[in-house]
């Protein structure tokens, strides 16, 4: 589908495949592809987290009003934006393992506790006036093109890159890997097997506050403005580009490339209605359809081999 799509747009529009609308994109959509990372995680443990947008807002509310009152340095803030997203989902995790309820009701009470204490100590105040390194950014190189445009590999391409290798690594290199995967799978064997079902628990959940935290601070860098209402919301884009990348809601199954194209979807998907003129309103309803008709399809196809399988086995 990502292909036809792609194919389509690209006869339909003089913009959509050029190097600038790909570099656009990859810096629109960094934030949703870092938040998919963490997201992931969290669903092949077998748990769901709704609350991380609300995570993410805290994070990047309390990080700008810092930096903004006493300045600082991106360490600065990377570090406060990773304490704050820690010890939010340290709490989601703690919740989700001695309470024994779905985790989808603990992190939409936990969003709801979050984003309201934000809103009312805070009054939904908008903020601006960032320092000037802040505003600036960093980038690794840049280049110029043919045409003379200048493009870089700035800090939201850099961060993208560096989610999708570090959870490549601990998902397919570590031993904690292993355990995401196999509690996810069945969580008594994984129990059984050895692997600390508390310490997973509240790993994911700190995982996926970490990467939510610092998207929210990448964020806040490419629109230049925080506001407590930009970003809770947008959990089920996140949710729907993992899902769509084949991750299962139950739990043992997900893989990063299946994200990426998850999220390369939504990304091509939205920013073709817009090069194509069409109204804003129409996006999310568009997105929807589409977004049902590839789960659907992902859900025929997996019923279809099992029918295959069971066949194989009647014969043998």
């Amino acid at each position: 589908m990502l292909f036809l799509m792609g194919a389509f747009l690209s006869v339909a529009t003089e913009d959509f495949f050029s190097l600038e609308n790909l570099f656009d994109l990859l810096v629109s959509y960094s934030f949703v592809g870092i938040m998919a990372t963490g997201l992931l995680v969290v669903l092949i443990s077998g748990g769901i987290d709704i609350s991380f947008t609300a995570t993410a807002t805290v994070a990047q509310y309390v990080v700008a009003m810092y930096i903004i009152k006493h300045g600082g340095s991106w360490f600065t803030a990377f570090a406060m934006a990773g304490a704050i997203g820690i010890t939010l989902g340290a709490i989601n995790g703690l919740l989700v393992h001695y309470l024994k309820v779905s985790a989808i009701i603990i992190t939409i009470s936990t969003l709801n506790i979050f984003y309201g204490l934000l809103i009312f100590i805070t009054k939904g105040k908008w903020l601006y006036d960032f320092p000037e390194w802040f505003v600036n950014g960093w980038e690794l190189f840049r280049f110029q093109s043919s045409s003379g445009n200048i493009y870089s590999l700035s800090m939201p391409i850099v961060a993208l890159i560096v989610a999708f290798a570090v959870t490549a690594f601990l998902l397919n290199k570590t031993v904690l890997g292993r355990g995401i995967y196999a509690m996810g799978g069945h969580q008594e064997a994984a129990k059984r097997m050895g692997f600390n079902i508390l310490g997973i628990h509240v790993f994911v959940y700190c995982y996926m506050g970490l990467v939510a935290a610092w998207a929210a601070i990448i964020q806040a860098q490419v629109v230049q403005t925080v506001a407590p209402n930009s970003i809770v919301g947008r959990e089920l884009e996140v949710l729907a580009a993992v899902v769509l990348g084949g991750a299962n809601l139950a739990g043992g199954a997900g893989s990063l490339l299946g994200t990426f194209l998850g999220v390369a979807l939504i990304a091509v998907l939205s920013n073709g209605l817009t090069l194509l003129g069409v109204s804003s309103y129409w996006h999310q309803i568009v997105i929807g359809f589409v977004i049902l008709i590839s789960v659907s399809v992902t859900a025929w196809n997996s019923k279809n081999k099992e029918r295959k399988g069971a066949d194989i086995d009647v014969e043998a």
